[in-house]
Order: C-alpha cells, then sequence, then structure tokens
C-alpha cells in the first residue's frame, strides 16, 4: 500500500488507470461475495483518496463513488456500511474546485432507504439508518456549500432527505417547553442513536440554508406530519419547529411563520385538534421569533388568525343548530368543546405575538383587531358574518375582544390619546357591544389595561368601602394638557358608557366590580376639577336612577347600584380629600351599616344578604345629597353650578336604530325631534317633552346656560352623525309643519 500511494503521488496521472482497475477487481469480488477482497480495495481507495489531493483527481473520484454506489447496492449490511463509512471520508475532503457534473441523485435516494431500514435483527436495524443518517449529512456537506450547484435543494431531494430525518427523529423524547432552544446532543449520543444523529443533521441542514432554500427544507416536515397524523397530539410537531425555528438565521424566521400560516388555510377544513395542533405549533414558532426579527408577516399573522376564528365560531354555531360539517357524524358535544379549544389557541397565540411586538406596531394591531369587531353603523370590518346568526355573531364578539384584552396587556402609553384614539374608542363603547353581560366585561376590561398607566388596578381589586385610601399608595401624576382635552372631547362618551352598564338587568358581581374600576381610573388618570365633578354627577344620577327604577330592575340590582355609587363615593371623596365631602359620605355610610347594610358592597354581594321589599320608604339620611356634596365642594373652591344639573346620558342614532331598547326612553328631554301628529289648535310648538325633570331644570335658573349648551351640543352632533336621508326626512317634516303653521296664522288673521 505504501508503493502504490507513492506511486500515485509521484506520476498522479496514473491515478485514473488504479482507480478503474480496483473498481474492476471490487465488482468482480461484490459479486462473488469474496467480503475480505471487497474490505482490501476499499481500503486502498480510501486510503488513496486520502492521500492524493491534485487536479487528476477528478477522474480517480467517479472510479470511488462508482464503488461506493456497488457497495450500497448489495444486500449486505456490513458492505452497506462499508460504503458509507467510505463516502463519508470523501465527503470531509475539500476539493480545490467543485466538479459542476457530479450529482449525488443516486447517493441521496439510497441513503434515504437506508434511514427507513426495516431489518429483523435490531442492531443491524440500528446500524444500518444510522449508516443512512451519516451518508446524507455526507451528502449534505458536500453539496451544500456549492452556490452554483445548489441540486441538493432542490423539492425532489428534499422530500426524500427530510422525511428520513424526521422518522429517525420520532424516536426522541419530548422536550421542554419554550423555555430555551432544545438541548444539543452529546458526542457519544450522535454515533450511537439514530434520533439524536438525524437531529443534530437536521439542525445542520437547516443551518445551511439560505433565503432561496428555506422553503424547500420546510414544506417536506409539513407532509410528513400530515402523512403520520402527528398534528394530534403535536409535541412531535412542537418539537421539529423549535429545531427549525433556533437552526435557521434569525432573519428568515417570517419565512417559517409565513409557511405554518399558509399549510392552516389549507387544513382549515380539518378536524378541530389538528388546527388546533398547527396553532399551537403557530405559537412556539411566534414565541421564538418574537425575539428577533418578525418581519412583513405581522398584519398576514392577525389577518389569517382572526379568519380562523371567524371560521371556527361559524363551524360551533352551525354545530349547534344540528348541522353537521364533513362526512363524520360527530358528537355535538365533543365537538363543540374542540372548537374551543381551537378558539383558545387563536386567542393565545394573539396575545402572545401581540405582547412581544414593539407600542408602536402593538397600537396598529389593536386598531386592527377593533375593525375586526362586528358593530351596528360599521361596514369596515372585513369578518364575513353573514353566515353566522346572532348567537355567532355574539361569540366572535367575545372571541375578538378576549384577543384584544391579551394584546393590550401591559400598553403603556404616554397620553390617553394615543392609547384610545375615536377611531378605537366609538366602536369598542358602541351599544352594540353591551348586549351581553360577558361583553360588557371585556370592554371594561380593555379599557383598563389602556387607561391604567401607573399600574393600580390591583389595588383598585374588587368592590369595597376602603377605610383609608392613602394606604393603597396609588400612583398618579398631574392631568396632561393632551388629557385634559381628551376628556372634553369623550368624556360624555365614557359617562354615558358606565351609566348605561350599570342599569343593565343581566349584571353580575364581576361587572359592578369593573364598572367601578372604572370610575375610579378615570378619577386617577384623567381627573381634573371639572371631570370629578361630572364624575359626582354621574354617581347622584345612578343614586337617582336606583331610587325611581324607571327600567324596572330587580332589587339586587338597584342595591348593587346604591353600593357602586357608595364605593366610589367613599373614594373619591378622600381622593381629592375635602373635609367636609368625606365627612358626608362617611355618615351616609356609617347610618347604611346599620340600618340599610344591603347598600353596602361588602353586603350586598355576600350569598344570602337580604334584601329590602322597596326603597321608596327609606329615610334620606341613607341617600348621598346633591346640596350636601354641593356646599362641601363649594366651600373648597370647587364650581358647584353644574352639580345642580341633573347627569342626562347623550343619545346616539345607534340608541335609536338598533335591536336594544332605546334610551330615548330614559333621558327626560329630547332634542330636535318633532311629535307625528300635533292638535291643530296648538299654536306654539314645543321641542321639549314636558316631564317633571323639565319643569325641574325650567325653574333652577342657574342651569339655563349649561342646558343650552347642551342642546347647541346635540344639535351639533346630530348633523355630523345622523345618517343624511333621516336629517332629509326631518327637515321635510319641519318645513312642511312650518308651512301648515303660516297658513294657520293666516288664516286667522283674515278672520
Amino acid at each position: 500500500m505504501e508503493k502504490l500511494t507513492f506511486y500515485a503521488v509521484s506520476a498522479p496521472e496514473k491515478l485514473d488507470r488504479i482507480g478503474s482497475y480496483l473498481a474492476d477487481r471490487l465488482s468482480r469480488d461484490v459479486v462473488r461475495h469474496r467480503t475480505g477482497y471487497v474490505l482490501i480495495a476499499m481500503e486502498a481507495l480510501d486510503q488513496l483518496l486520502m492521500a492524493c489531493h491534485s487536479q487528476s483527481i477528478k477522474p480517480f473520484v467517479e472510479s470511488f463513488l462508482h464503488m461506493v454506489a456497488k457497495l450500497l447496492e448489495s444486500g449486505e449490511p456490513k458492505l452497506q456500511v462499508l460504503g458509507t463509512n467510505s463516502f463519508v471520508k470523501f465527503a470531509n475532503i475539500e476539493e480545490d474546485t467543485p466538479s459542476y457534473h457530479r450529482r449525488y441523485d443516486f447517493f441521496v435516494s439510497r441513503f434515504s432507504a437506508m434511514c427507513h431500514s426495516y431489518h429483523s435483527d435490531p442492531e443491524t436495524r440500528t446500524e444500518i439508518r444510522i449508516a443512512g443518517i451519516r451518508g446524507i449529512q455526507g451528502v449534505v456537506r458536500k453539496t451544500v456549500n456549492d452556490e452554483l450547484r445548489a441540486t441538493i435543494w432542490e423539492p425532489q431531494h428534499m422530500d426524500k432527505i427530510v422525511p428520513s430525518l424526521l422518522f429517525n427523529m420520532q424516536k426522541i423524547e419530548e422536550v421542554d417547553s419554550r423555555i430555551g432552544p432544545p438541548p444539543s446532543p452529546s458526542a457519544a449520543d450522535k454515533e450511537e442513536n439514530p434520533a439524536v444523529l438525524a437531529e443534530n443533521c437536521f439542525r445542520e441542514l437547516l443551518g445551511r440554508a439560505s433565503f432561496g432554500n428555506m422553503n424547500n427544507a420546510v414544506r417536506p416536515v409539513f407532509a410528513h406530519l400530515d402523512h403520520h397524523k402527528l398534528w394530534d397530539p403535536n409535541e412531535f410537531a412542537v418539537h421539529c419547529f423549535k429545531i427549525i425555528m433556533y437552526s435557521i438565521q434569525a432573519q428568515y424566521s417570517h419565512h417559517v411563520i409565513q409557511e405554518i400560516l399558509g399549510h392552516l388555510d389549507a387544513c382549515k377544513k380539518d378536524s378541530p385538534r389538528v388546527r388546533a395542533g398547527i396553532i399551537q405549533v403557530l405559537l412556539e414558532a411566534v414565541a421564538i421569533a418574537a425575539k428577533g426579527s418578525i418581519g412583513p408577516t405581522v398584519l398576514e399573522v392577525f389577518n389569517t388568525l382572526l379568519k380562523h376564528l371567524r371560521l371556527s365560531v361559524e363551524f360551533e354555531a352551525n354545530d349547534l343548530q344540528g348541522g353537521s360539517i364533513g362526512s363524520v357524524n360527530l358528537n355535538t358535544s365533543s365537538k363543540d368543546s374542540d372548537e374551543k379549544i381551537v378558539q383558545n389557541a387563536i386567542i393565545q397565540t394573539i396575545g402572545f405575538f401581540g405582547s412581544n411586538l414593539p407600542d408602536y406596531q402593538r397600537s396598529e394591531i389593536m386598531m386592527f383587531i377593533m375593525g375586526k369587531v362586528p358593530v351596528f353603523g360599521t361596514s369596515t370590518h372585513t369578518l364575513d358574518i353573514s353566515q353566522l346568526g346572532d348567537l355567532g355573531t355574539r361569540r366572535i364578539q367575545i372571541m375578538l375582544l378576549r384577543s384584544l384584552l391579551m394584546v393590550t396587556s401591559g400598553y403603556k402609553a404616554k397620553t390617553i390619546v394615543t392609547a384610545l384614539p375615536g377611531s378605537f374608542l366609538d366602536p369598542l363603547l358602541s351599544p352594540s357591544l353591551m348586549e351581553d353581560y360577558e361583553l360588557r366585561q371585556l370592554v371594561l376590561e380593555v379599557m383598563h389595561n389602556l387607561m391604567d398607566r401607573h399600574d393600580n388596578r390591583a389595588k383598585l381589586r374588587g368592590i369595597r368601602i376602603i377605610p383609608d385610601v392613602a394606604d393603597l399608595k396609588i400612583k398618579r401624576e398631574k392631568i396632561c394638557r393632551q388629557d385634559t382635552s381628551f376628556m372634553k372631547k369623550n368624556g360624555q362618551q365614557l359617562y354615558r358608557h358606565i351609566y348605561l352598564g350599570c342599569k343593565e338587568e343581566d349584571n353580575v358581581q364581576k361587572n359592578y366590580e369593573l364598572l367601578y374600576t372604572s370610575l375610579a381610573l378615570i378619577t386617577i388618570e384623567l381627573a381634573n376639577e371639572e371631570v370629578v365633578i361630572d364624575l359626582i354627577r354621574l354617581a347622584i344620577a345612578l343614586q337617582d336612577s336606583a331610587i325611581i327604577n324607571e327600567d324596572n330592575l330587580s332589587m339586587f340590582h338597584r342595591c348593587g347600584i346604591m353600593a357602586l355609587v357608595a364605593a366610589y363615593l367613599n373614594f373619591v371623596s378622600q381622593m381629592i380629600a375635602v373635609p367636609a365631602f368625606c365627612q358626608h359620605v362617611s355618615k351616609v355610610i356609617e347610618i347604611r351599616t346599620m340600618d340599610a347594610p344591603y347598600f353596602l358592597p361588602e353586603h350586598i354581594f355576600r350569598d344570602k344578604c337580604m334584601l329590602p321589599k322597596s326603597l321608596e320608604k327609606h329615610d334620606k339620611n341613607l341617600y348621598f345629597l346633591t346640596n350636601k356634596i354641593a356646599e362641601s365642594l363649594g366651600g373648597s373652591g370647587y364650581s358647584v353650578e353644574r352639580l345642580s344639573v341633573p347627569y342626562v346620558p347623550q343619545v346616539t342614532d345607534e340608541d335609536r336604530l338598533s335591536r336594544r331598547k332605546s334610551i330615548v326612553d330614559t333621558v327626560s328631554i329630547q332634542v330636535d325631534i318633532l311629535p307625528n301628529s300635533i292638535p291643530s289648535d296648538d299654536v306654539v310648538s314645543n321641542t321639549e317633552e314636558i316631564t317633571f325633570e323639565a319643569l325641574k331644570k325650567a325653574i333652577d335658573t342657574s342651569g339655563m346656560e349649561e342646558q343650552e349648551k347642551e342642546k347647541r351640543r346635540l344639535v351639533i352632533e346630530k348633523f355630523q352623525k345622523a345618517p343624511f336621508e333621516e336629517i332629509a326626512a326631518q327637515c321635510e317634516s319641519k318645513a312642511n309643519l312650518l308651512h301648515d303653521r303660516l297658513a294657520q296664522i293666516l288664516e286667522l288673521t283674515i278672520r
């Protein structure tokens, strides 16, 4: 062997003939099963290959590869392993110039077949599989760095290589959750365990993938997981995509996410558990990608997830109506719960993705999701809800608001205008999202996420009478000019939402707790002296509505409102620290503790609380009195003139046209609404409905100016927001009425 090597190195032009001779001898020996001679010939080929690095080695390599192919084709496991070992040695040699005519198609096919070996002897089977994996690793190393000859990345090769590696990786044990990258295998494990060796090879393959080759390497993974039904359960799928996300270059992460989204679209009619498995894989991928570059796929991720959320709700609604999706007739209740798994997985993914985005992107996503929520009067949302029905629409509203709640969690804006722009606040506070107690809870929680810029919400949790608010150590800053401007523009909208939310007949304890927190957060974050007065007016109006009970609420709800008002006035009185105001509130609470504990939150929200039969016979000392509050605040320099004007929520067009009962019934003064028929003997028409409240306002001259301002604001708002057809119809009716009046006056004058 030494003489042969010396001769080959001295006369490299003879290498071609040496290789041909050895190849011929080895071919005959393989056919005749002369294993000893085969081993000697391969040893000679290996040593010559390692010793010679001249340009003349190219023809010799062809003879060498021809012999390796002969060994791999033989049915002898020992020879297959021998051929593989020789190929791996060859693969580790760095050639000076690449050989563009050389192809490795046969080796890819043969090594992939060896990875799937089912030899009867377990040890031999493991040995062949390890040889197959090492062979694939050799092919990858030999070809992957030649950019001009990237044949290994072609789909026909990747469709063999990737499934072969995954097939062997399935033996690996489940790894930890997404806290960190999967552990790297040790050197000993790489040599003995096919699963660990396959995983190592898979990592190496993905690590070498470039921008143009990424998709070809990832798509066979989906085909393998689909074929072997590995989405449910999806531990192996999650493990695979963790390896993919940690192995590829960070800037290509969005490619993998796009592929997962595309596969989710392709599987939209599969079983709920399969879809949930894919979404959970997406969550894991997003969790890793969110730490680096996510690329341009942010809106695409949310758009696809929201589309599948709608589909899931649609399937669920169809099941509830007795329809069956697909050819298999499953139990409705189990399928319903499976769809909920899908929905929860989508919401969790949206929330996790959203919470990892920078603030500027998160505000865009908030607007994007809010634009999808079906609310009255907006045609901007692109979720098709035509097939959902009322129940499905409500379900999709709840799901989208839960998604929004996850995205807004932890969001901190410097000004409230940034967090709650008009285009976001208007649909959020729409009466369409007040038709269900759960919807109202979600809306309030979203508002709390955006309002609470100093993390005070946890200190306000639960509705209660706080003995000393100072103990809570509430953080607050001076109200900035932008926040003051926001309250001037949108304050009435917020008050109206809270006022109407308190008077809903399906409220539960959590609703009252969230309403109380809303009032407290507005006081902390947004309240100057003017806003404090408005909030106190709102609280007194709620107390009056509970006493008068125009909405026929149950006694529990009336007492719940009274308890809410008590808790809030106790809080605000201590926040503004006016001693006389605090004294009045404390005195009322003390009397209630003795005579009417059901007016306090600690009692009314306790199980088996005794309720009164009526509120009409109660002593006025049990109520918070406007004149006492005005007197106490006036002494401390507050402008209390507006306290004497009862709070009235603004009327919107949605209230008139939506399916809910119109709040026009509860508003005392209705501006710019003419009665349909007017008696002919009336000479003067009044646009106000004459009620007790209207008369009280007319007598109270101090509030006339405020009343006029409110009228003008309502008229302007009506012309800004009302549909053109409605305004035209009213103007026409007014013109006809005016014409009739003039005719009547002219006729009377002639007489």
